[in-house]
């Protein structure tokens, strides 16, 4: 690990994509450009960022940059999640056990569900009148 090398790692969840890249800085977190503190206020958001880094105990190495689209609020902070771990996997191939272990490797699969005809949304039915 250089100082000048750079790893790339995608995360998605829901309608979320994560593009993200992480280098050997402080610790700061840019996502679209703007500090991660600015775009999540929620802290439960910010802990599951960081979680990847927590637990491999680099918090302060890494320099994350992420561009991010689709999605709301949550489903960014879980792509974020899956991001860096994957890139802090392509780091050192020696760290997968512990992120697996904690679940950060795994892609959340639910997705929304569409809507049917002839109902109001997915599984919501109109109101039935037998007379």
């Amino acid at each position: 690990m250089t100082e000048t090398e750079t790893y790339i790692g995608t995360g998605r969840r829901k309608c979320a994509v994560a593009r993200v890249r992480i280098k050997p800085g402080k610790g700061e977190v840019v996502i679209n450009g703007k500090p991660m503190d600015e775009l999540f206020t929620r802290q439960t958001h910010q802990n599951a960022i960081l979680l990847p880094l927590r637990i491999v105990g680099m918090e302060k190495q890494f320099d994350v940059w992420a561009r991010i689209n689709g999605g709301g609020l949550s489903g960014w902070a879980d792509a974020l999640k899956l991001g860096i771990a994957r890139a802090l996997e392509q780091c050192d191939p020696g760290l997968r056990h512990s992120l697996k272990v904690e679940g950060c490797l795994r892609r959340d699969p639910r997705e929304k569900e569409r809507k049917k005809y002839g109902q109001k949304r997915a599984r919501k039915k109109f109101q039935f009148s037998k007379r």
